[in-house]
């Protein structure tokens, strides 16, 4: 028995060989995915992070708050200030149609007598309240103030979250402006001096993240494109799987082997371990060029413990049995080669979708997101997660082994029952 389970893993290791372009797709394909969208993805990061964004910045104030509000952008490292081009000062118009033409990303155009309208407004506001109190101080006739709108403008290629995290911090930042200009009006009124209670915020924000060899474990574009594009890899197998099986049912090489003393069993256990052995590796590929090439390209490094590689070998073996199955399925039902690899390749695609490896399952709608629960590569990817940027154990990753163990045995049952009723036809 287990002299013919080697010649049939031996048999098709020699099937996977001569196909120089399958080895391509499940080896050098991945790697180069993997390589590639992680230097995309580590570049935006730094982009974000690292350097500053050109804006067009248009002050018709020139006041107290369009000072505070530059102040506070230029502050932020985040962003350059440009009120000038050719060296003439921006116009409204100007800004507008160099950004609408996708020369610059953004501009904010702050209104007329913003400061002084708003001086205005919060001065008849606090009166308001101190006459209902009794303690009335107006010297003055009220006039009715227009209210005042900062304007921006984005380039319309311009993600959307990028310009709702931007219009939320002028809108904060604007709020506290505006806060700030009451309690300095207050105490003007009550003849009081600013308290250091007005300056400091009482309620602040702290993230706190997982921590290892007390360190802050920080999650970078590697520890989340390495597992996704690995798991990417090995579902692909679907492929290359699928269209051998085709081969030997129409070169005739699948029937003279049932007619060999060989159990039908034998010769798919052949191929399970063999294409087992294929996921491994080119797990451990991609995990070679993480650990090896990123530095050099200057990119995040992989840094994972001798236990966090063997959690992550058993969970990919798991993974490899489930892609497996649905390629001896595919393999079995396809009467083509040009049915199966079509049809692999997309499906495969399909399932990265639904299972969180492009978008995230929580940017998804609510009916994508209870889809991605039944794809085996969103388990797998989980199960990936939790080991990397979770510092899960093995108790942590079962389920999700148990999930895709049990996905394999369900497509592995019903593929046999199928070719053994499809052979007795």
């Amino acid at each position: 028995m287990w002299f013919k389970l080697w010649q049939s893993i031996i048999k098709e290791l020699k099937l996977l060989f001569r196909d120089i372009g399958g080895l391509i797709t499940l080896f050098v394909m991945p790697i180069i995915l993997v390589v590639v969208v992680t230097s995309i993805q580590d570049s935006t990061y730094q982009s974000i992070s690292a350097s500053k964004i050109p804006v067009l910045w248009v002050d018709h104030d020139q006041d107290s708050i369009s000072f505070r509000v530059q102040e506070e952008l230029e502050q932020s490292q985040s962003f350059i200030l440009i009120s000038e081009l050719d060296s003439k000062p921006l116009t409204e118009e100007v800004a507008k149609k160099e950004v609408f033409k996708g020369n610059y990303q953004m501009a904010i155009v702050l209104p007329k007598d913003l400061t002084g309208s708003l001086n205005i407004k919060v001065r008849q506001n606090v009166d308001g309240i101190l006459d209902e109190m009794g303690m009335s101080t107006t010297s003055y006739e009220p006039v009715e103030v227009p209210g005042k709108e900062i304007r921006m403008y984005f380039d319309p290629a311009t993600q959307t979250a990028f310009k709702n995290g931007i219009k939320n911090n002028i809108d904060k930042m604007v709020a506290r402006l505006e806060s700030d200009a009451v309690y300095k009006t207050f105490e003007e009124q009550l003849g009081g001096s600013r308290t250091q209670s007005f300056n400091n915020s009482f309620i602040s924000f702290k993230e706190i993240v997982p921590r290892e060899k007390n360190k802050d474990v920080l999650p970078n574009s590697a520890q989340h494109n390495v597992p996704a594009w690995t798991l990417f890899a090995i579902f692909f197998i679907m492929v290359p799987l699928s269209i051998n099986i085709v081969k030997e049912k129409n070169q005739g090489t699948y029937l003279r082997l049932l007619s060999s003393p060989t159990s039908n069993s034998i010769l798919y256990a052949g191929k399970i371990s063999t294409y087992l052995i294929i996921c491994l590796l080119q797990f451990y590929a991609i995990l070679i060029i993480a650990e090896v090439v990123f530095p050099y390209m200057k990119l995040p490094q992989l840094d994972l413990s001798a236990t966090k590689i063997v959690l992550m070998s058993l969970l990919t073996l798991t993974a490899g049995l489930a892609a497996i199955s649905l390629g001896i399925l595919l393999g079995i039902i396809a009467k083509t080669q040009e049915q199966s690899a079509p049809f692999g390749a997309t499906f495969v695609v399909i399932l990265a979708a639904v299972g969180g490896v492009w978008i995230p399952v929580f940017a998804m709608s609510e009916t994508m997101q209870v889809l991605s629960k039944i794809s085996p590569m969103n388990w797998a990817l989980n199960g990936y997660y939790d080991i990397v940027l979770r510092n899960g154990s093995l108790i942590d990753i079962i389920p999700e082994m148990l999930l895709l163990t049990l996905f394999f045995v369900v497509f592995i049952t019903f593929a046999l029952i199928y070719d053994k009723k499809k052979r007795s036809i």
